[in-house]
């Protein structure tokens, strides 16, 4: 994460906003819980907001004036990426590819910078989305969302833009056609003031772009004609920026509302002015083709049109006609647009819904019932993503690490220790993760491989492979593109809970001759014993570009084997980040407070902050990309007259800065 534009601008914008004092003083401003931003256009609803609700105009936004600017902000840019050779002869990495539409939360009091539970949608499987968009808004709360940084950063970190939302209410869930007028509003030069404004934001934010979902029924063709000329102007903005516009199939040309599921003369207009369409979920396999056809006329990819599949109810219940979209005999048609599957997380018992839980029901979502994308269940009437889009991954350059941390857990570890029992989340701190799981290569019995929340070298999870071996077995855990030296070596940290079995690293400098078929991977042996363990292995003999790395796993016997994988590196030199500095209090209350610091420069990846306790020991409270956290709800420990507080940088390989630390006397 080394430090942009955007980020010192950030830090700039924070440190005015929030002037240093000295550690022993309390600051008078209160601590307020920082919450991903929402707006109207312009004019505000009638009456008085509800309770923990705050209505604000667009129009009047200024980055100056975001006292929480430094919370929301992504710091991660956008990450390229590349397509291994697919996981089967399915997959296609040309043609459709996939949408997403995510509710992380609700419009107002959605946390910046995630929160204290482990019961969340951590969207883990992005090698198959081609573009998130953060859902929600309402007529009652705000109608224009900014994602949050969490979200923005894992998905860059994965190569996914991310993209906010513009959501003018259908008039029967409070929509008032005020608004869409309020958002195409011209200035006296003709131009559209809100245009530019939502650049700002998207710019300032660090996300992608903006949705456009037009829903409020009662316009007329002037009010088609201004959205019309808004739409242009905000994609010509947008594309001086890098960002991206997707229009809605809503509105038409004659202003009102009427869903085409199809691309026609009704929408093709607004099709034009923006970078792609989500078709209606109205759409049949007629309108499909006639869709795609219509956009090759036009001189645009049929792939900018993504078929809306509504999965909020049913999941991978849902009937979906999929050979309209994604046939297995011929060329795709169009692209996918999922709405809603979070349902992943949402449709289990909210009662005792673990991560685990979680991560089960999604791996079925993306992967199919087979939970193997080498070995899709072709009987399987969900025909889920990775049997028709093939995964990406954005591991192209040194140093690389991971400790398969999925943004979420029960507890907080370091170096296999708890340094914190209480369970979080937070996407920020999400890891590069496998982009196809787990593809298990073997003669014998298939172990299960998930992520596992019950021990973690570092962060909340690791990898858990459980079953019984009587065969060897090979994990496909990353497709990369790193480039091989001399003084390259791989890192392994791992860990043997049951079951004798010889561990080694599998290192491929080629692709696998087909589709699906093991890579022709190097074996390394790695170390053994009790306890978690730290192998180096020297890539000796290897030239050109590292393209996969597993691990392969023999047991002893035919009884059941438990293994984790909890980390891996790979690098050419040790890398310490530089420390932070000017570690500050900017605002107190209580036990709330916000801190600020000036980011190092260099390679960081994120910062941990530590409560130094009275005994000596030390625990987390949190991490962030950014360079200002909130913590909220402390209290004195033992006594104490003063907190004492701990921060340090963390680099791509999980070393650590030395600390900067600042108290805060109760």
């Amino acid at each position: 994460m080394k430090p942009t534009r955007r980020t010192v601008l950030i830090a700039a914008a924070t440190a005015a906003l929030m002037p240093s004092l000295p550690a022993e003083a309390a600051p008078k401003a209160a601590a307020l819980q920082p919450y991903a931003s929402y707006w109207y256009p312009d004019s505000l609803p009638a009456g008085s907001p509800g309770t923990g609700i705050t209505w604000r105009s667009l129009k009047s936004w200024r980055p100056a004036d975001d006292a929480d600017l430094a919370f929301n902000a992504s710091t991660v840019p956008l990450a390229p990426r590349f397509t291994p050779a697919p996981a089967n002869t399915t997959a296609r990495s040309d043609q459709a590819r996939i949408q997403s539409l995510v509710s992380f939360g609700p419009t107002a009091s959605n946390p910046s910078q995630g929160s204290a539970t482990a019961d969340y949608y951590a969207l883990t499987h992005w090698a198959y989305i081609d573009e998130l968009v953060f859902w929600g808004g309402s007529s009652g709360e705000g109608l224009i969302l900014a994602p949050n940084a969490p979200i923005v950063d894992a998905a860059h970190r994965h190569g996914v833009p991310v993209l906010g939302n513009i959501f003018l209410p259908p008039v029967a869930y409070g929509g008032q056609l005020q608004w869409t007028r309020d958002l195409v509003q011209k200035d006296a030069a003709g131009r559209y003031p809100l245009a530019d404004r939502l650049v700002a934001v998207a710019a300032a934010y660090g996300f992608d772009g903006w949705f456009v979902n037009a829903e409020t029924s009662g316009g007329n063709t002037a009010l088609g004609t201004d959205m019309l000329g808004f739409l242009r102007e905000l994609k010509t903005l947008a594309r001086a920026k890098g960002q991206r516009v997707t229009w809605y199939d809503s509105m038409t040309v004659n202003g009102g509302v009427s869903w085409q599921g199809a691309l026609n003369s009704q929408n093709e207009p607004f099709f034009q002015a923006a970078d792609d369409m989500f078709v209606d979920f109205r759409w049949t396999a007629a309108k499909l083709t006639s869709s795609g056809q219509r956009a090759g006329q036009l001189g645009r990819n049929r792939y900018e049109l993504w078929a809306g599949v509504d999965v909020e109810s049913n999941g991978w219940n849902s009937s979906v006609n999929w050979d309209a979209i994604v046939p297995r005999d011929k060329a795709h048609v169009v692209s996918v647009g999922f709405y809603r599957p979070e349902w992943t997380r949402n449709h289990l018992p909210a009662d005792g819904r673990t991560p685990g839980d979680f991560h089960a029901a999604d791996d079925h979502f993306w992967t199919g019932r087979s939970l193997d994308p080498s070995r899709p269940d072709t009987a399987d009437s969900w025909r889920a993503p990775a049997v028709s889009v093939a995964d990406r991954s954005t591991v192209t350059s040194m140093p690389f690490a991971s400790v398969f941390n999925t943004g979420h857990g029960l507890r907080w570890y370091e170096d296999g220790q708890v340094t914190s029992d209480a369970p979080w989340n937070h996407l920020g701190l999400q890891d590069r993760l496998p982009s196809r799981r787990w593809v298990v290569h073997t003669d014998g019995q298939r172990p299960a491989v998930t992520f596992d929340f019950a021990a973690a070298w570092r962060g909340g999870s690791s990898v858990l492979v459980d079953g019984a071996l009587d065969r060897p077995a090979v994990l496909d855990v990353y497709a990369t593109r790193l480039p091989v030296t001399a003084d390259t070596v791989v890192e392994l940290t791992h860990r043997a809970d049951a079951g004798a079995l010889k561990a080694e690293l599998a290192v491929a400098t080629a692709e696998p001759t087909t589709p699906g078929a093991t890579p022709p991977y190097t074996y390394y042996p790695v170390t053994s014993g009790s306890g978690w363990q730290t192998t180096t292995v020297r890539l000796t003999g290897l030239t050109g570009t590292v393209r996969a790395i597993g691990v392969r796993l023999t047991a002893a016997g035919t009884g059941q084997v438990r293994w984790r994988l909890g980390g891996i590196a790979v690098r050419n030199a040790p890398q310490t980040p530089a420390a932070p500095s000017g570690l500050r209090i900017t605002a107190a209350s209580g036990g709330d407070l916000r801190l600020a610091w000036n980011p190092a420069s260099g390679d960081v990846r994120h910062h941990t902050l530590h409560r130094l306790l009275p005994d000596g020991t030390r625990r987390f409270l949190g991490g962030t990309c950014q360079s200002a956290y909130f913590l909220g709800g402390l209290k004195p420990e033992q006594g104490e007259q003063e907190a004492r507080f701990e921060l340090r940088a963390v680099g791509e390989l999980y070393t650590t800065s030395a600390p900067v630390t600042v108290t805060h006397r109760w």
